[in-house]
């Protein structure tokens, strides 16, 4: 994060004693990334975070693999893979490889459950619903369009207001998930020039600690493996807390497009970075203002990333049978771009109204069987004229 939050009560220095009314000493818990070089937080709990009563093995199937795939060039419905569960459950894997995994997942109930990645960072991209963050650090109000940016280890609960509503796009990174650095100075400010500032940033609520004994399930992910662990004292139960790492939440109409006189790359559309990928957005704004310009983009040739586009919502000025909810994946090799009369059709277009979630990946995906479930059979012909 590129700034320090510091909420509740902690003491003056860090490693000293703090200690409760009845002299009993607030237990210090260390959040730290990469060892203890790079960005943390302090965490002042009222028990032990160590305390667990059991440990068991625990079941839960995002997709297989789709062994032996054509490298082409993919359109899908995601929805086609909805299934009932929790805002963990009912994720589907979609595509993944050593860097990331994405996920769709239509939520349909809730759960009483602690959640936590102890392996990956987590974007959830909140397409349809609104509800609340809770976590250690707080509570945080998340409404629909929101990125929801989770550090690893973190533990939590998502809660809606509407179950009958809820759809997550959710991007699994095993690296830290950052603002892009040509976004910040040298002293961590998002610069001037930087599509959204820290107004745009929204941080959790310390909520009043609770100090409960009994027996409360937490649910572990480690990698593609999970375990149940049924810790002795609620794990909401802070004190205080200070640092910068804490999970937070920006929304994409926020973001501030670039505009040019002809048309931009994607990169200019950048929101995230990670170690091997990285994350931009779409979003409405002025097309070109060259006299000749075409704002649809050039056809080209991904050859050193695979290209991951999830649509939210609007009319997408490339291509023609893309509804919300729908996912491509032009792959590195394959040529691809806007489909037959839709570069024609955007010369002497002013504005355009989409908003999309893009990965770009510089290492190759692997797809799962959901992809041959929900996937266009004829979408590699649909550049061919009529």
């Amino acid at each position: 994060m590129p700034f320090y939050v510091r909420q509740g009560e902690i003491p003056h220095k860090r490693h000293i004693t703090f200690k409760k009314e009845n002299g009993e000493l607030y237990r210090e818990e260390l959040f730290s990334t990469h060892g203890f070089s790079n960005i943390y937080s302090n965490k002042y709990h009222h028990n032990m975070p160590t305390k667990a009563l059991e440990v068991s093995p625990f079941e839960v199937n995002h997709g297989q693999t789709w062994q032996d795939t054509l490298i082409q060039n993919y359109k899908l419905d995601a929805k086609l893979a909805d299934r009932e569960g929790n805002f963990y459950s009912a994720r589907n894997k979609i595509f993944f490889n050593n860097d990331v995994a994405m996920y769709s997942a239509k939520v349909t109930e809730a759960t009483e459950e602690f959640y936590r990645n102890a392996y990956a960072d987590e974007v959830i991209f909140v397409h349809e619903g609104q509800g609340k963050l809770y976590s250690e650090y707080g509570v945080l109000d998340v409404k629909k369009w929101d990125y929801l940016v989770i550090p690893r280890g973190t533990t939590y609960q998502l809660k809606f207001d509407d179950y009958s509503q809820v759809r997550l796009f959710v991007i699994e990174a095993f690296s830290m998930v950052e603002v892009p650095k040509h976004f910040r100075n040298e002293y961590g400010q998002l610069l001037e020039s930087a599509p959204y500032c820290e107004r745009d940033i929204r941080v959790p609520s310390l909520q009043e600690a609770v100090v409960e004994k009994g027996a409360f399930p937490l649910v572990c992910k480690f990698g593609d493996k999970y375990q149940l662990t049924q810790l002795e004292w609620h794990p909401f139960d802070l004190v205080g807390w200070d640092g910068c790492v804490y999970p937070w939440a920006f929304n994409i109409q926020d973001y501030a497009p670039k505009v040019g006189q002809i048309h931009l790359p994607p990169s200019d559309h950048l929101v995230f970075t990670a170690h091997n990928f990285v994350i931009c957005n779409f979003v409405p704004r002025p097309y070109d203002f060259h006299p000749q310009s075409i704002p649809a983009p050039y056809y080209h040739n991904n050859i050193d990333s695979d290209e991951v586009l999830y649509y939210v919502d609007g009319d997408f000025m490339s291509r023609t049978g893309i509804e919300a909810g729908y996912m491509t994946l032009h792959q590195k090799g394959v040529p691809h771009g806007p489909q037959p009369g839709r570069t024609e059709a955007s010369v002497g277009k002013k504005e355009t109204y989409e908003y999309a979630v893009m990965v770009d990946t510089f290492a190759p995906l692997q797809l799962t069987q959901h992809v041959q479930g929900c996937m266009s059979k004829d979408y590699n012909r649909s550049w061919l004229e009529d």
